[in-house]
């Protein structure tokens, strides 16, 4: 279970080792369809994941997950032979479907399979199995990526999923099925509003704000999320009922939640490409290179639980929160001169913040829920980290793309109005510094822009938690 586990939480870290391959590849993919080439997984993922354990209820969780490995094979198969970038969307697409029911049914069949006393320790060494995933996912998709092509990492997780899933054929018990709605209006409505939005933020630097693609996909997204809140407040069994947004404590843990991986995942989308365009790494070291990020998260994860106790919960989150926004900061101040050890070291700032704030933050998603909703807790944990981590993308991708063209040559931006590095490149391959030194810039300026509102939005969730606590 628990490589199951690493297998669709990696996917979401290793993809964007991909980027620069992706960028030069005979797909010529536009910047907006770069993001969309890690976001269309991410965000059935996130919508996804919550009716994927409610269809592990209802139809059993060890054939649910075996359908959902098989998805997530299919996926990946039809993503490595791809002859354009709608083939490989809809690969992505149906992975993502795959991996949002393989994992809620991961702790779904263990919970059935150990227990009760052991059933502690389990949940805690399956919720470390998502942050070792990204870590997994960085080098082992560096590793597979040295093979010289970005069909590689999706052909490489077709046999892992099968062997995978032949393993869970033989060992995984069979649970007992429950008659739970899955309530698939919400979950089509839901999926649209988070592409509606993605698409007016994405859209935005190519097709220009004031577009109609772009107006639509924004006025779309409000409609569907409203459409949404309508469907699951008149269900009688809703999937994900938002009238449990009401609890003020939820209500901000989540909010923190989904920034620390908007930050996280907009530091690995720009992290890769700053690695390899601007420091002139290979993909495998680029992989290694995050490695610092994740030293915290290893060695100090257990001890956040006496820090909570001894300052409580919202200093313990403002404290997360600014290291987190910090280290941002301070990586937007790197340069391609910038030795690594000192990127590293910001690298170990940032990781301390997430570090402090992952327990903190599910234990007050869980403990703002009576006993009888955990699934729900969980569910929600796993839908606010992955839409965390699509909008971070969404949003760091946005404005290294706005970025990058404004710090382009003037002459070269009138003539062929490239919008990546690979456009640039291709077609002035003899002016590589000018065009990698207006990466570099973009790239500081979209980790100053991120790190800020991480830094914005931890003061809100500390807020908002304080609050809270007062009207109590």
């Amino acid at each position: 279970m628990c490589a199951c586990v690493v297998l669709v939480v990696g996917m979401v870290a290793a993809i964007n080792l991909a980027v620069p391959m992706l960028a030069a590849s005979d797909l010529h993919p536009s910047a907006s369809a770069l993001i969309w080439i890690v976001d269309t997984y991410v965000v059935f993922f996130a919508c996804l994941v919550i009716p994927g354990g409610a269809a592990g209820d209802r139809f059993g969780r060890k054939g649910v997950l075996l359908a959902g490995l098989a998805l997530f094979a299919i996926g990946a198969l039809l993503s490595t032979v791809a002859p354009n970038v709608p083939v490989l969307l809809s690969g992505r697409a149906i992975t993502g479907v795959g991996a949002a029911a393989v994992l809620p049914n991961t702790l779904a069949v263990l919970l059935h399979a150990v227990p009760a006393e052991r059933k502690g320790v389990t949940i805690a060494t399956w919720a470390s199995m998502t942050g070792i995933g990204g870590a997994v996912g960085n080098v082992g998709g560096g590793a597979v990526l040295s093979g010289g092509s970005w069909r590689w990492l999706f052909a490489a997780a077709v046999p892992l999923s099968l062997v995978l899933a032949a393993l869970v054929a033989r060992i995984a018990p069979v649970s007992p099925r429950r008659d739970r709605p899955i309530g698939p209006l919400g979950a089509v409505l839901l999926v649209g509003a988070s592409v509606a939005l993605l698409l007016g933020i994405v859209e935005g630097p190519e097709k220009g704000w004031g577009s109609p693609i772009v107006l639509t996909g924004f006025a779309g997204s409000v409609v569907l999320f409203a459409l949404w809140t309508f469907v699951e407040l008149k269900a009688e069994h809703p999937l994900l009922d938002p009238r449990l947004f009401r609890v003020p404590a939820l209500r901000s843990a989540c909010l923190g939640m989904t920034a620390i991986f908007f930050g996280m995942f907009a530091l690995f989308y720009v992290n890769a490409s700053f690695l390899q365009y601007g420091k002139g790494f290979s993909v495998l070291l680029t992989g290694l290179g995050i490695i610092p990020l994740t030293v915290p998260v290893v060695l100090g994860a257990r001890k956040v639980g006496k820090l909570v106790q001894r300052v409580g919960v919202d200093a313990t989150v403002a404290i997360a929160f600014v290291f987190c926004g910090c280290g941002l900061v301070g990586l937007s101040t790197n340069d391609a001169s910038t030795p690594y050890p000192v990127y590293a070291a910001w690298l170990v700032v940032t990781g301390i913040g997430v570090t402090l704030a992952l327990p903190t933050l599910s234990a007050a998603i869980s403990g703002s829920l009576p006993p009888a909703q955990a699934g729900v807790g969980a569910g929600l944990q796993a839908t606010t980290r992955e839409f965390g981590s699509a909008l971070g993308v969404a949003v760091i991708g946005t404005v290294l793309t706005g970025q990058f063209v404004a710090a382009l040559p003037s002459d070269l931006r009138a003539e062929h109005d490239p919008h990546t590095v690979a456009q640039a490149l291709a077609i002035a391959p003899g002016r590589a510094p000018e065009v990698i030194s207006a990466f570099v810039t973009s790239t500081s300026t979209a980790l100053r822009v991120i790190g800020v509102s991480v830094l914005v939005l931890g003061a809100l969730v500390v807020l908002q938690s304080r609050l809270s606590r007062n009207t109590k």
